[in-house]
């Protein structure tokens, strides 16, 4: 099992750092054969903030192939998995066994929110555009996020104080005065009332609809109102990021030919081969569907009966989470359906985090903050990210305000 795909020697070890993340002392792959050893000239302005404020960025963890996937199993360096063949991820069973303080990982299809779940961890995906995501390597870039994964709230509020920001350098990042909320001394509203999204609750196993029952019954007894919601409109959010997120990816990829930079095939006679070729022999089976779902979605022929149509449930589907949180200050749903995944089911089922996106899609395609603890994901209203830390504080402690 390869957690790292490189170590420095450095006493201190605090922060790991996904294979999407670039550094320029760490060679960054985001998973792949097309970036095999790639080391960059410049480091991701998120881990220029973490040294700056004095954290050792020691280390790149293995990851999925540009994301993508379940939970980093398409990596070129092979899968994360126990001795029984369960699927785990590697940011997260470094930080599970305290070998880093915390993980920075590019959330772009809910990898790190399902690892943070399933490994009891905390987790918080920030607001969209509060933290940098200049030199990253680019997939989703509507929807991708710098996040956080710590071994409880306090840890992960520390790290993203130091993250917010504006950074000129990053063309979606929010202006100061927003991202400024985000830091830990920042004023803000506590939770005192959460919405639990029923239709997304279904699909679940017994165990996670155990652990949500668990966690809501936890709030309740700390004062927080809970009611539930039919939620039927977040059920929309799956087709829409899938997507949404396809096209995007296609075109990120377009840059992987060959040519500049990145792996090239040895087996071409002519440029047309040169492009062929070299993504062919250098993808994955699950990026290569990507880029062909992509392709197909942006085409002239499907633009507006898919493409534009997603946009267009993007938006109800946010309207649909902003009306929710006006009347609530939280809403609880699953980061996943169940409590393991073997590598077997995979292997069957290739197109398994397309599955499970119903989960995690509603926060990627909306840009809101989420926090995942004790194994349930609560969703807050925009720059709400201190207000849902607040919360996993509060009952991670058991309840002690």
């Amino acid at each position: 099992m390869k957690l790292y795909i490189s170590e420095l020697g450095t006493a201190a070890r605090d922060i790991v750092a996904d294979d999407m993340i670039l550094t320029t002392d760490m060679p960054t792959c985001a998973g792949s054969k097309m970036l095999d050893g790639y080391k960059s000239l410049f480091e991701a302005e998120a881990v220029t903030r973490l040294r700056d404020a004095k954290y050792s960025v020691y280390g790149k963890a293995n990851t999925g192939e540009l994301g993508l996937d379940l939970l980093g199993e398409t990596s070129y360096y092979g899968a994360c998995a126990d001795e029984e063949g369960k699927l785990t991820n590697a940011v997260a069973e470094i930080v599970k066994a305290e070998e880093a303080r915390a993980g920075l990982t590019l959330e772009v299809n809910g990898s790190s929110a399902r690892a943070a779940a399933l490994s009891s961890l905390t987790y918080i995906k920030p607001t969209y555009g509060t933290v940098s995501r200049y030199g990253t390597i680019p997939a989703v870039c509507s929807g991708e996020t710098v996040s956080v994964t710590a071994k409880g709230a306090s840890i992960c509020r520390e790290i993203l104080s130091a993250l917010a920001g504006h950074d000129d350098k990053d063309g979606t990042s929010l202006p100061q005065e927003k991202c400024a909320l985000l830091k830990a001394d920042a004023p803000r509203d506590s939770v005192k009332k959460i919405a639990v999204a029923k239709a997304l609750l279904a699909s679940v196993d017994d165990e996670t609809a155990v652990m949500i029952g668990a966690y809501v019954e936890k709030a309740r007894k700390n004062g927080i109102e809970v009611a539930e919601i039919d939620a039927e409109e977040l059920r929309l959010a799956r087709p829409a990021w899938n997507i949404l997120m396809s096209a995007e990816v296609c075109n990120n990829v377009s840059r992987y030919d060959g040519v500049k930079f990145g792996y090239r095939s040895m087996d071409s006679t002519n440029i047309d081969d040169l492009y062929t070729n070299s993504r062919t022999e250098a993808f994955g089976y699950l990026l290569k569907s990507v880029i062909l779902f992509g392709s197909d979605v942006l085409s002239t022929e499907r633009y507006m009966d898919v493409y534009d149509k997603a946009l267009r449930i993007r938006r109800v589907v946010s309207d649909y989470m902003n009306s929710v949180l006006e009347g609530a200050d939280a809403i609880l749903l699953p980061a996943c359906s169940r409590r393991s995944y073997t590598e077997e089911e995979v292997k069957k089922n290739p197109y398994i985090a397309y599955d499970e996106s119903l989960y995690t899609a509603p926060v990627l395609i909306t840009g809101l903050p989420a926090v995942v603890t004790e194994g349930v994901q609560i969703v807050g209203k925009a720059l709400a990210d201190n207000s849902l830390l607040d919360l996993a504080e509060l009952l991670e402690r058991g309840g002690e305000r």
